[in-house]
């Protein structure tokens, strides 16, 4: 299983980079980065200090959306990058969330998550595209190589991943979750004639490695929040049952709201709904035996990365048990 760390683009960069490359030293193959220009800073440009800063770490967006760039310059940036430091990027991308709603857009569709899959890696790998109805192409891009892995969980997003996605996305630990969605996009690969294991099985979610469990779940209630204000839009278009597992939509009922202002951060008031069960399933807690019972657990299943979530109050500490603990076990 890789290892790969998500962080958002909180200023000073240079503490990003930092933490980054401490990262890579601790045994982590992935950096990645949340992409809302207005919450954060703008990620592309960090990655350059990254990429320069690790000797082989693989960065990208977790998540990034069709709708606040044009996909050629996504794809322009993406293909400078693996110019300038070799093929190691990777294109998380999903409908949009909080880029897109701070500025007052709705997510995109899943026709236009669908075309940008396309245009972007067809753009960055070096191919001739028909975008905005004429033809485009990158003509200085050479050897270009960019993964494309879909974010999402309804049964539309879980379908797209399994017919083009290089990769799948899903964000939350919840072994059961993650057997009915992995399942699904392996059905769809096939359906599609496409090798199943062609697609990278990635859970992101957060961990915090420690003994006391209250303080970690009051730390982490943020996630189930966030990951609630996703699936409200899947029960009102699928309904609460049936079509998605219980496992994913039953605690959302008590949500009422939700601040952008603190999205993905702890103390997030919005998100005291939550219940301390659905943070244990969809988190990872506890002291190292527990992270190392929970990851092996998800390598059963077929996840092949987990990437974790370091918006806590010990982000150090937990890259370090990592590091020193966790990973050795895993390989």
């Amino acid at each position: 299983m890789d290892l790969g760390v998500v962080l958002q683009a909180d200023p000073p960069a240079r503490t990003v980079v930092e933490r980054m490359r401490a990262a890579e030293g601790n045994g982590f193959t992935y950096g990645w980065t949340f992409d809302s220009h207005v919450l954060w800073q703008e990620p592309f440009v960090i990655y350059t200090q990254i990429l320069a800063a690790t000797a082989g770490l693989t960065v990208g967006p977790m998540v990034t959306n069709p709708g606040t760039r044009d996909w050629s310059v996504t794809a322009s940036q993406f293909a400078t990058l693996n110019d300038m430091f070799g093929n190691r990027t990777v294109c998380g991308i999903g409908r949009g969330d909080s880029a897109l709603r701070v500025i007052g857009q709705p997510p995109a569709s899943m026709a236009e998550l669908r075309a940008a899959t396309h245009v972007i890696r067809e753009l960055a790998e070096g191919r001739e595209v028909v975008h905005n109805g004429v033809p485009v192409r990158l003509p200085w891009v050479r050897d270009g190589r960019l993964p494309m892995w879909i974010a999402g969980y309804g049964p539309k997003a879980l379908q797209l991943a399994g017919e083009v996605g290089d990769g799948f996305i899903l964000q939350t630990a919840d072994p059961t979750i993650a057997r009915w969605t992995i399942g699904a996009v392996r059905k769809a690969a096939v359906d599609a004639g496409r090798d199943p294991g062609a697609v990278t099985m990635c859970v992101a979610a957060p961990a915090y490695v420690g003994t006391d469990l209250a303080h970690q779940r009051d730390q982490l209630r943020w996630f189930g929040g966030m990951v609630g204000n996703h699936v409200a839009e899947l029960i009102a278009r699928y309904g609460a049952h049936g079509a998605i597992p219980d496992e994913l939509t039953s605690y959302v009922e008590g949500r009422r709201d939700y601040d952008y202002a603190r999205h993905g951060r702890s103390g997030n008031p919005t998100t005291a709904f939550v219940p301390d069960e659905v943070i244990d399933r969809f988190c990872v807690l506890g002291p190292e035996p527990a992270h190392v019972e929970r990851l092996e657990e998800l390598a059963e299943i077929g996840v092949q990365q987990f990437a974790l979530y370091l918006m806590h109050d010990r982000p150090e500490e937990t890259l370090r048990a990592y590091g020193h603990h966790v990973i050795d076990k895993l390989r």
